[in-house]
């Protein structure tokens, strides 16, 4: 017999509740702490859709030589889709209220759950670095536009980084270790904050640009694509802009699992990725269409227009706002993932803030800008690991809505008793793993083959496709177990 929830949750004594699995912030979210809205899932949207990154994306679509409409329907193809995506995992945060480590147990087993965990968390840490570089370089020419004589400190060169440089990065850096140890409702408060501040400097920048071009925007380039490699291009954009949150979408729990209803998620979801991403599509067309009519150029970032507005006290603060921005998608795509993983692995010796100490560490000590500076690092190494995260999703999502149908016997999650439901084999799914392989095998192949080029945009819909069915096929749906309502209901065989 399984033990009532509130006895089998994280009580001394209780033999059924492992401290290798357990800690204050790997339990369960009740519904009275529960402080993410629909607004706060907005912004939290809000934030992330208009990082610098997607914007260097989404003009590379212009660059490309699709027109105005084109690029608006490709974004609108990814976002539709993400919206499913994003809705179905977030539900399962929702009901469960665990984070995504701990989510990953139910497929992958008690132990086996660090395999997904610790491929997403590694891939975020070293975008922490990254960003928080990125952003540096944004502070960097507001502080030089502020006072010009700091120029003198950025000529030179510290294992890769200026002076000056290390100054910014260090004090990035602090701010969000800072923000980090306050938990994820400083999270939640920073992401509100920031949310606004962002939509209106972006909606400004667009609206300065489209006075400067007179009124008019070019439309595409001189050399717009037509026929089927213009539809190519369009899907390939859409499904890119999916794999872009494939990060997202596998651990999108970390946040709603603090959600407060299923319709917060619906409603924050609705706002903040089709009608908030269509926004941003225009925003892009404007900007883009703006500059190229201007000089014939195509930008590759907001910031680049940022840098040449005349004004220093317009300049300063669209910079300022900027920083703000990379830093609150930093927190949410960046440095929540690591933190839980990292927890997940070592439940008994971090926490929340300790883990995000430790985060913020590994992400200094690896001197991320060597290696966004290094192609092979970015091509390579974080897009490999990049294209693991469909299957893993496919297998998870599998697990969760077909096989188990959303039925979670959330105690047991945290138990290591051998005939536990997800002890499976020592704590590991070998089908959840037999399933993952090839699947991760084949949207590598995909990805990297020159000859399946043409592919390659849509590897994250074949891996995560083929880890879904490869998991279905390969489940034993034969032993049962009760789950916390006392309702019999089919599981995967432990053996």
């Amino acid at each position: 017999m399984h033990q009532p929830p509130a006895v089998a949750l994280g009580i001394q004594g209780v033999p059924s509740t492992s401290p290798r699995l357990y800690n204050q912030d790997l339990a369960p979210t009740q519904m009275a702490g529960r402080r993410w809205s629909a607004y706060s899932i907005f912004t939290l949207w809000a934030n992330d859709v208009h990082s610098l990154g997607n914007y260097g994306f989404a003009l590379g679509l212009f660059a490309l030589g699709l027109g105005a409409w084109q690029i608006l329907l490709a974004l609108g193809i990814g976002a539709v889709l993400l919206f499913i995506l994003l809705t179905f995992s977030g539900f399962m945060g929702h009901k469960t209220g665990v984070p995504f480590p701990v989510m990953s147990r139910i497929a992958f087993g008690i132990h086996g759950a660090q395999i997904p965990a610790l491929i997403r968390g590694g891939v975020a840490i070293v975008w922490f670095g990254i960003q928080t570089y990125l952003a540096s370089l944004v502070l960097r020419v507001l502080l030089i536009a502020l006072v010009p004589g700091l120029k003198d400190l950025d000529g030179n060169s510290i294992l890769g980084l200026s002076t000056l440089g290390w100054v910014t990065f260090v004090f990035l850096w602090i701010v969000q270790v800072v923000i980090v140890r306050y938990g994820m409702d400083m999270i939640r408060k920073y992401e509100a904050f920031a949310g606004p501040i962002i939509l209106v400097t972006m909606i400004s920048l667009a609206v300065w640009m489209f006075v400067q071009a007179g009124g008019s925007i070019a439309w595409s380039t001189s050399h717009s694509l037509t026929g089927g490699e213009m539809w190519r291009t369009i899907f390939a954009g859409g499904a890119l802009w999916v794999s872009i949150y494939a990060t997202f979408v596998l651990n999108f729990c970390d946040f709603t699992r603090s959600s407060t209803t299923r319709k917060s998620i619906i409603k924050g979801n609705f706002w903040g990725i089709p009608i908030n991403m269509l926004l941003f599509g225009v925003i892009v067309v404007v900007l883009a269409g703006a500059q190229f009519k201007i000089n014939g150029t195509i930008i590759a970032s907001p910031s680049d227009i940022v840098q040449t507005v005349p004004n220093t006290i317009l300049l300063v603060a669209a910079a300022l706002a900027l920083l703000v921005l990379t830093i609150a998608v930093n927190l949410m795509a960046n440095f929540v993932a690591p933190i839980y993983a990292l927890t997940n692995l070592f439940p008994r010796k971090l926490n929340f803030r300790r883990a995000g100490l430790v985060s913020a560490i590994i992400g200094l000590v690896i001197l991320p800008w060597n290696l966004y500076n290094n192609p092979v690092v970015i091509v390579y190494f974080l897009g490999g690991l990049g294209a693991l995260l469909g299957p893993l999703f496919g297998v998870i999502m599998a697990d969760y809505w077909l096989i188990r149908r959303t039925r979670i016997d959330v105690p047991q999650l945290y138990s290591e008793v051998a005939s536990g439901s997800y002890f499976y084999r020592n704590g590991f799914n070998v089908r959840a793993i037999a399933a993952f392989i090839p699947a991760a095998v084949i949207s590598l192949v995909i990805a990297f083959v020159p000859v399946l080029e043409p592919l390659s945009a849509f590897s994250w819909f074949f891996g995560a496709g083929l880890g879904a069915v490869l998991y279905f096929a390969l489940a034993d749906r034969k032993r049962t177990f009760r789950d916390v309502s006392g309702e019999p209901i089919a599981v995967p065989s432990v053996h």
